[in-house]
């Protein structure tokens, strides 16, 4: 692999730990301390923070994915056909999760299916 491209997949690691990891601070600490000393608007604020942060951490990953699974002739994988369904329906369960921010069962989906992506990412990279 080129440097420019190992750079791209540098870009896209970050994006996903941005993405991945701002779930699990969220839901592992901050929501726990803040049901303890509930402050909504400090919640809200974060919450609204981490939204644009994954918004445009979701930009990069599908920007570097694509480029690399055309570089890289990967589009006829099985394994990036299932992620990439698995990517759709994780996009819409976080629009719809917008509409329902408290909704702890549509969270949980959206974490499993974060990790089930990033497990299907490690299979097409090794």
């Amino acid at each position: 692999m080129s440097t420019a491209w190992q750079a791209v997949l540098y870009v896209h690691l970050l994006a996903m730990a941005f993405f991945l990891g701002g779930q699990l601070v969220v839901g592992l600490a901050l929501v726990p301390v803040e049901r303890k000393n509930p402050d909504p608007e400090r919640l809200r604020a974060v919450a609204r923070r981490f939204g644009i942060g994954s918004a445009v951490a979701l930009g990069v990953l599908l920007a570097t994915g694509i480029a690399m699974a055309s570089h890289f002739s990967l589009w006829s994988l099985d394994t990036l056909q299932v992620k990439l369904v698995l990517v759709a329906v994780l996009i819409v369960l976080t629009l719809v999760h917008l509409r329902f921010p408290r909704a702890h069962a549509l969270q949980a989906a959206i974490l499993l299916l974060t990790l089930a992506v990033v497990w299907l990412g490690l299979d097409i990279v090794v």
